[in-house]
C-alpha cells in the first residue's frame, strides 16, 4: 500500500492530535531506585554491582531475580506488515511498537521495549532475535508479513527457552475465540454446533481458524484471494497445506459468498468487502466478525439487519475485538511463573477467561468486554499463570 507523502512543517504536523501526542515519542525509562550519594552509587553500579555479576555468572537463573529481564518484553517487527499500512519499514513502525509497548505497560504492569530491525531475512531475523534474546523475559513478535512470520516464530520458540509470541496471530484469536463463545451461548448453541466462514489466510487467519479447531468448532473453512482453500487445491504453500487438512471438511469450493449460505459464523480478516446478500443467506441467528480495520468486510449496520451478533476491530462499535484484551494479561501470566513458552491450552485459557468477564451481563451487543474493564487483566493473568502450571512450563 502506498504511503502518501507528507510536506507539512512539524508546527503544522502538531495540529494534528495524534501528532502531538507522539512528539518525542511515547516512552522514557525510569530508574526503580535512588542514587542519592556515593554510597547508593557504589550499590547501584561499582563496586556493589560486580558481586551481583559474579552470582549470575555462577547461577544464571539469578538473572530474574536481579535484573529486569523477568519483566521486560521485546516488540519485535521488522516493519513489513504494519496496521493496514503494509511493508513501511523498520522506522516507521516504531510508533507502532512504542503503543504496543505502552499498552503492555498500562494494562499488565509489564516493561517492554520497542525493537525495530533493518533486516526481513527469515534468517537474519531468527538470529538476531536469538542474540537478543538474553535481555528479555519475552518476545512479542508484531507485525512481520506472513507467511515469513509463521517460520520465524516457530524457529524462536525451537531456540529460547522464554515466550515467544506473534500477537498479530495469538492476540486475534484469543479474543475471537472468546467473543465466539459468548455469541454461541447467546444464541443457544455451542462452538461444535457452528460451521464457520474465514475470509484470510494471512497471519490472523491462520491462527483464528487453528484456535477454532482446536477449541472444537463444527466444520470452519478458510478463504483467500483464489477462493476456498480445500485438500486437492492446486499452489497451496506449506501454511496452506496444512490449513487444508485440517478444514472444510464439507469440502466446499468457490468463493467466500457462495461458502456462506447456510454457515453461522462470517470471520472476516482479509480487507475484503462482503455483500448484504451473502449474510442474508446464513443460517439462523448468524454472526458476523467483521474484523478488517479500519473499514469492516461489511458495515455493522448493514450487518445488523440480519445478523444476531455482530462485532468489529474498531472502537467506535460494539464488541470490538481488540488485541489488548490477550497480550498484556497473557505475558504478564507467563512472566509471573517464568514460563518457558506459551502454550496452545494458555490461549485458550486466556480466551475462557476473557469470556468468562461478560457473564450473566451477556447480550448481542456485549460478548466481549472493554479493554478498560478492571476485571480483564486479573482474569487473564491467573488464568494463563494456572495452565502454565498445568501444562508444565512454569518455572516458579
Amino acid at each position: 500500500m502506498a504511503v502518501t507523502p507528507f510536506s507539512a512543517s512539524l508546527q503544522d504536523l502538531d495540529l494534528d492530535p495524534a501528532f502531538a501526542m507522539h512528539r518525542g515519542g511515547k516512552l522514557e525509562i525510569r530508574s526503580t531506585v535512588p542514587v542519592r550519594d556515593a554510597d547508593d552509587l557504589s550499590l547501584a553500579y561499582t563496586p556493589g554491582v560486580a558481586r551481583v555479576c559474579t552470582a549470575i555468572a555462577e547461577q544464571p537463573d539469578l538473572v530474574n531475580d536481579y535484573t529486569w529481564v523477568s519483566n521486560v518484553v521485546a516488540v519485535v517487527s521488522d516493519g513489513t506488515a504494519v496496521l493496514g499500512l503494509g511493508d513501511i519499514g523498520p522506522a516507521a513502525a516504531m510508533p507502532v511498537m512504542e503503543g504496543k509497548a505502552l499498552l503492555f505497560k498500562q494494562f499488565a504492569g509489564v516493561d517492554a521495549v520497542p525493537v525495530c530491525l533493518d533486516c526481513t531475512d527469515v534468517d537474519a531475523l531468527v538470529e538476531t532475535v536469538a542474540r537478543l534474546a538474553p535481555s528479555f523475559g519475552g518476545i512479542n513478535l508484531e507485525d512481520i508479513s506472513a507467511p515469513r512470520c509463521f517460520e520465524v516464530e516457530d524457529r524462536l520458540r525451537e531456540l529460547l527457552d522464554i515466550p515467544v509470541f506473534h500477537d498479530d496471530q495469538h492476540g486475534t484469536a484469543i479474543v475471537v475465540l472468546a467473543a465466539l463463545q459468548n455469541a454461541a451461548r447467546l444464541t443457544g448453541r455451542a462452538l461444535g454446533d457452528l460451521r464457520a466462514v474465514v475470509a484470510g489466510a494471512g497471519a490472523s487467519g491462520v491462527a483464528v481458524t487453528n484456535i477454532l479447531v482446536n477449541a472444537g468448532i463444527g466444520d470452519i473453512a478458510v478463504s483467500d484471494s483464489k477462493g476456498l482453500i480445500h485438500q486437492g487445491r492446486d499452489g497451496l504453500n506449506p501454511v496452506k497445506q496444512v490449513l487444508a487438512s485440517r478444514t472444510n471438511r464439507a469440502g466446499l469450493t468457490g468463493s467466500t459468498e457462495e461458502a456462506l449460505t447456510g454457515a453461522d459464523v462470517f470471520i472476516g480478516l482479509s480487507g475484503s468487502t462482503l455483500a448484504e446478500s451473502a449474510v442474508e443467506s446464513m443460517g439462523r441467528d448468524p454472526i458476523v466478525f467483521a474484523l478488517s480495520n479500519p473499514t469492516p468486510e461489511i458495515h455493522p449496520e448493514v450487518a445488523r439487519r440480519h445478523a444476531t451478533v455482530v462485532a468489529t476491530g474498531r472502537s467506535d462499535f460494539p464488541n470490538q475485538i481488540n488485541n489488548v484484551l490477550a497480550f498484556p494479561g497473557v505475558f504478564r501470566g507467563a512472566l509471573d511463573v517464568r514460563a518457558s513458552a506459551i502454550t496452545e491450552n494458555m490461549k485458550v485459557a486466556a480466551a475462557h477467561a476473557l469470556a468468562d468477564v461478560v457473564g450473566g451481563d451477556l447480550s448481542p451487543e456485549y460478548v466481549i468486554p472493554s479493554p478498560f474493564d478492571a476485571r480483564v487483566a486479573p482474569a487473564v493473568i491467573a488464568a494463563v499463570a494456572a495452565q502454565a502450571r498445568q501444562d508444565g512450563v512454569a518455572r516458579k
